[in-house]
């Protein structure tokens, strides 16, 4: 009984060892598509990434657009596996997360946002956490 116990406990640790590499192997991936997405958003519909940017910064415009070119060239790095995507990834993020802060700083200050905006603009900022973690994973090779 005790070996049969242990044995299903070996099998549990080696099924969650590789569904953390699995996890580990897919997550720069996913944060290529996520870049992909936003990037084209940046460049598309500018006006939807102008309460991002902190109000006291000039060229808001050219903020938006080289931020999105920035998420398309991490995009790119990180599916074709160049060397540098991950460490420039996690950089991007946490050279957005002020803007990050100061949109969700703005939102809860503006009695027109609503309960859930405000909640969302909250929620994102620890959700950055893992997109670095993401990033970072491009790095294990």
């Amino acid at each position: 009984m005790m070996r049969a116990i242990g044995a299903i406990r070996a099998r549990v640790g080696v099924m969650k060892m590789v569904s953390l590499t699995r996890i580990r192997r897919w997550a720069p991936t996913g944060l290529a598509a996520l870049f992909a997405m936003s990037g084209t958003l940046h460049l598309v519909r500018p006006e939807s990434f102008e309460s991002l940017v902190p109000g006291v910064l000039p060229a808001r415009d050219l903020i938006i657009m080289t931020s999105g070119i920035a998420e398309l060239v991490c995009a790119g790095g990180l599916v074709t596996g160049a060397r540098w995507a991950g460490t420039a990834s996690a950089w991007l993020l946490v050279a957005v997360f002020p803007g990050n802060v100061a949109y969700a700083v703005t939102t809860s200050a503006d009695p027109a946002a609503s309960t859930l905006l405000v909640a969302a603009a909250w929620v994102r900022l620890p959700l950055q956490i893992p997109l670095v973690w993401a990033a970072l994973q491009a790095r294990r090779g």
